[in-house]
């Protein structure tokens, strides 16, 4: 199978594990959140007329525009596959040697239940998977016979905890 390429039906591949995951995460987001993200934006609406920044109103409508259009809709279901030779993401395959390392981060207290894949190359961005109900060291076993597991990340990225917090 060539490198991220769609997934084809020439050869059956010997999955491990599979389950689905929402396409992104939606978060219930009352009247407050709309209020005080609204007020927020004013403010830097006014800020980029004073400054003379005429991009950021452009980036602000169509951000406020992506938030209306997804209020309301259900993210998508995504299937994940852990094969003998690849990952598989809906019809997209990775081979495990595109990957530099993956890292699990189990914490049910707080929610956080992800799979982590850092690329080889930096230019490309992090893959972060919930893992829903798939036992974590069953996952974690089956792909230290592919990669190694950076034992470093022990909390979710930054990135991921401000969405989190900001219900972004």
């Amino acid at each position: 199978m060539e490198n991220n390429q769609e997934t084809s039906n020439e050869r059956p591949l010997d999955i491990f594990a599979s389950w689905e995951v929402p396409e992104y995460n939606s978060h219930d987001r009352d009247f407050r959140w709309y209020l005080i993200t609204g007020i927020f934006a004013l403010f830097l609406l006014i800020y980029s007329f004073i400054s003379g920044n005429f991009l950021l109103p452009i980036i602000l409508i169509i951000t406020a525009f992506i938030f209306i259009m997804q209020h309301g809709s259900e993210a998508d279901k995504v299937s994940i596959a852990l094969a003998s030779d690849c990952l598989v993401i809906g019809k997209r395959a990775y081979d495990y040697d595109e990957f530099r390392n993956f890292s699990i981060v189990y914490k049910p207290s707080q929610g956080d239940k992800n799979l982590y894949f850092e690329f080889k190359n930096p230019v490309k961005q992090r893959i972060s998977i919930p893992l829903e109900n798939i036992n974590p060291v069953d996952i974690r076993n089956f792909l230290l016979a592919f990669l190694s597991e950076d034992l470093d990340r022990t909390n979710i990225p930054l990135s991921e905890s401000l969405a989190k917090l900001f219900k972004l």
